[in-house]
Order: C-alpha cells, then structure tokens, then sequence
C-alpha cells in the first residue's frame, strides 16, 4: 500500500507542475494579447518511460511548449511603415546573433533610413537592408519597395515546411533549428497599413485559466487524501506491532 500511495503522490506532483506550467503560459499569452504578430503558445503533455532503477522501469508525465502560428487577425492602421502578411512567410530580420523571423510588421526607420524593427534590427529584402530614407514609399502586395515608382528593393519573405522547426527567442523573434532550411515563402500577400495582432483569443484564455485552477484544487485534495492514507496505515503499523 505505501508504494501505491507513493507512487500515487509523485503523480500527483508532476500533474501539478505540469498544470503550473500550463498557468504559465496562459498567463504570458494574456499579457501578449496587444503584442502585434504575436504567436499564443500551449504546453502539451505526453508519457515517457524511464529508469527509476536498475529493475523498475516508470511511465511519468513529460511537457512540451507549442507554438500556434495560425495567423492572427488584421486591423488597418493606415500607417506606412506597418506591414502584414497575410497568409505563410515570416519576415527576415538581421540580429547580432544573426537572422531571425518575425511576423510582427511594427516597424520604423533610423537615423539612417533603414527600415527596422522596434528594437532596432534591420528588415532584410532580397538586397540587403532595406533603405526607404525618410520618404515616402510603398509597398506592393509581392513585396516590392518603391520610392517614387522606382523599385529599390524587395521584402525576403520566407516560409517553412514545418513551423515546429522554429523557437521563440524573445523580443517577437524566432531562430530556426539545426536543420529548418528557409525557403522563399509563398502563397501570401503583404498589406502596407495593417498589423497582424495576436492570435490569442482572451475568452478562451480565461477560460482555460478556470479549468487549471479548478483542476490544480482536486489535484491538491487527491495529495492531501493520498498523505492521510499514509498517515492512517503508519498508524495502525504501529498498533499491530504493539
């Protein structure tokens, strides 16, 4: 019985933790929901056998985070230097630790003309840098950069087969894995005066944040059940020996 109600426990605990996490990122996707291109994430749950010793094999719970990189909706800023694309393809974008992605289309430009993220890293086009000056320009549905109808560069929009092979690293950006090959993205069209805001739907948020916290409290009676159970055989152990 006292293996069992152990065991019963240390599920008990890695359910909690599990769902902590999970509370974790609800609670990261609420404060995002006015972060534009921003992508919720999930933590999904799965068993994984291991060795608790050289005999006993144990099935235990295992957690991994998911982006969900469905397309956020579009609102109309009528601000130039905003752009969305609507449809596959990331944005690429020169960082110190090199390119990463993006789909969050809040640019701007600094002092010298070049068209930069909020932070300050430059959008990349198939040229290079993008130099739009501090004139205006416009931005075609392919891509396509133009200053007084003359085209000086085009957005590198990229895609990949399998979006799982993208992390987030903060400040909205992704770094692809070892191994995710970007390739020219298709299949989408850039909007000049939009932004794709967050894909987190704020309802269905809160109301997953109900259902953890309803579920963390009868995970916690079951532990408390399990410990007195515990208490219960210690003590009449000690009655028989007696």
């Amino acid at each position: 019985m006292w293996i069992q109600n152990r065991l019963g426990l240390v599920e008990g605990i890695e359910a909690m933790r599990a769902q902590e996490e999970r509370m974790n990122q609800i609670a990261n996707n609420l404060a995002n929901v006015d972060t534009p291109g921003y992508k919720r994430e999930e933590v999904t749950f799965w068993e994984m056998l291991y060795q608790t010793s050289g005999l006993r094999p144990r099935v235990g719970k295992a957690l991994r985070v998911v982006t969900d990189h469905r397309q956020g909706p579009a609102m109309l800023t009528g601000n130039p230097l905003d752009l969305l694309i609507d449809g596959e393809g990331f944005f690429r974008i020169q960082t110190p630790q090199g390119v990463r992605y993006t789909r969050a289309g809040n640019f701007t430009t600094d002092a010298t003309g070049q068209l930069v993220t909020q932070d300050g890293y430059p959008v990349l086009g198939v040229g290079g840098s993008i130099v739009v000056g501090h004139r205006e320009f416009v931005v075609d549905a392919n891509g396509d950069v133009r200053i007084d109808g003359e085209l000086v560069n085009r957005l590198d929009i990229v895609s990949f087969d399998d979006p799982g092979g993208l992390i987030k690293e903060g400040e909205n950006l992704f770094r692809a894995r070892e191994g995710a090959a970007a390739r020219p993205a298709t299949g989408f069209q850039v909007l000049q005066g939009s932004l794709e805001q967050a894909n987190v739907n704020t309802a269905v948020e809160l109301t997953a944040m109900i259902d953890l916290q309803r579920a963390y409290q009868a995970q916690q009676k079951v532990i408390r059940t399990i410990d007195e159970i515990d208490g219960l055989a210690v003590t009449r152990v000690g009655r028989l020996n007696s």
